[in-house]
């Protein structure tokens, strides 16, 4: 079984999500993993989509939720295991691939894709200096101060600067059971 075998299989044991009911949506599930701290797995999810974006523009945006999600995975890691000899290592590559999120969000707009970029950027380009005013040595990432990402769901445009909906059917995004 390859890996987009696998995430298929994963994608598909996902409660549905909240957009159209289906559990093929792998923008719903990015941030349904995001929120429950499985930054790994969103990472997975957002890649099978940019890998076959081309709106170039677009896959600049996925490529960005996908660095922020790595940036998180390299955090969480090191939080979990401080003194193993690899993860101890993760805030410097956290740092960079912040660094490349924002990159990939500079030329957007505030509001993409249903979600609010202003304070995606303020988010990662926190973190980023939290990590580096700490001289790499502070973690500014835990469980219970994990930050939680949300996006109104509509039919999803795949016109990336149309943020008109669709759908009168806007919910928030949550996790299952909350």
């Amino acid at each position: 079984m390859n890996k987009r075998e696998r995430i298929s299989d994963f994608m598909r044991s996902l409660d549905p999500a909240p957009s159209e009911g289906s559990s093929q949506d792998y923008y719903a599930a990015y941030f349904q993993l995001w929120n429950a701290q499985k930054y790994y797995e969103a990472h997975d999810a957002l890649e099978q989509l940019w890998l076959v974006e081309k709106n170039m523009e677009l896959a600049r945006f996925y490529k960005a939720l996908i660095q922020a999600a790595g940036a998180f995975v390299h955090l969480q890691k090191n939080f979990e295991q401080p003194s193993h000899p690899k993860h101890s290592r993760r805030l410097r590559p956290a740092t960079r691939l912040f660094a490349l999120a924002l990159g990939n969000l500079e030329e957007l707009p505030d509001k993409f894709q249903q979600l609010d970029l202003l304070s995606l950027r303020k988010l990662l380009a926190g973190t980023r200096e939290q990590i580096i005013a700490g001289d790499f040595q502070s973690n500014p990432w835990s469980p219970e101060r994990a930050p939680k990402l949300s996006v109104a769901l509509a039919e999803i445009s795949r016109s990336p600067r149309d943020s008109s909906v669709r759908s009168a059917k806007w919910r928030r995004m949550k996790l299952p059971g909350k």
